[in-house]
């Protein structure tokens, strides 16, 4: 049994290394060329790098392992029902939970909130985010069972975040961006889309290339579109307190 669980990890081992490689190369470049960092810290980096390295390979090979194949068999099981509506509720609660797991999030919300000298508070940001996520794979399943094209989604959505954008500081439209990017980290692809191709498979008259993919296009726009809209009440917020702090003067 506990061999079933690491079979073929071997490959996982090679593609991590491969990985990792170029980067440590670059770093030991700069390391002789220009950091000249101390023995002691080299040391402690390389540890790190090493604790990466393991948990990269154990996770990526848990991916293949449990998070695919379990979220295919969910999709499946859940496009055979009779109500298979559900997956819409469902849908936003994975998205909601799958971003409050999400590594690369909460570096990001992490960094936000230390840049910004606590001003852009973590806890709001990561909660926009979840939510816009949440939305987002709800509207992906809605996509799913009705066979609507992603250009209605899309579109729109760039285009309100191309307005937005008009009416926000220009740091949180850096964040928006950046969050679209760390909302399609490791745990959405895997589970989510894997999911989502599953019902697609499992529904008539769906194609799994057509309708089962595009779900990680409308997660990258969600949170710049949360983002953005959260920097535009920051916004409001801002002007509402130089207006009363000019009429207390």
């Amino acid at each position: 049994m506990i061999l079933a669980l690491f079979k073929d990890f071997h490959i996982v081992f090679r593609d991590v290394a491969f990985a990792l490689a170029p980067l440590l190369l670059v770093f030991f470049l700069f390391q002789f060329v220009v950091l000249r960092l101390p023995k002691r810290q080299i040391i402690k980096m390389i540890k790190g790098v090493a604790l990466t390295f393991v948990g990269l390979s154990l996770f990526l090979q848990g991916v293949h392992v449990g998070f695919m194949p379990m979220g295919e068999l969910m999709g499946r099981a859940i496009g055979a029902m009779k109500y298979n509506w559900i997956l819409v509720p469902i849908g936003f609660l994975l998205g909601f939970a799958v971003i409050m797991a999400e590594p690369a999030v909460r570096v990001l919300i992490t960094e936000v909130e230390k840049s910004s000298g606590g001003h852009i508070n973590k806890n709001i940001l990561l909660y926009a985010l979840c939510v816009g996520v949440a939305f987002s794979v709800s509207l992906s399943m809605i996509r799913v069972l009705t066979g609507i094209s992603i250009w209605y989604f899309i579109v729109p959505g760039y285009l309100i975040a191309l307005l937005l954008m008009r009416y926000v500081s220009s740091e949180f439209v850096a964040v928006a961006f950046d969050a679209g990017g760390a909302a399609t980290g490791p745990m959405t692809v895997t589970f989510i889309l894997s999911m989502t191709v599953g019902v697609a498979k499992q529904l008539e008259n769906r194609d799994p290339l057509l309708d089962g993919f595009g779900m990680v296009s409308l997660v990258a726009l969600a949170p710049i579109l949360s983002i953005l809209i959260l920097g535009f009440l920051y916004h409001r917020r801002q002007k509402t307190y130089e207006r009363n702090d000019s009429e207390t003067l």
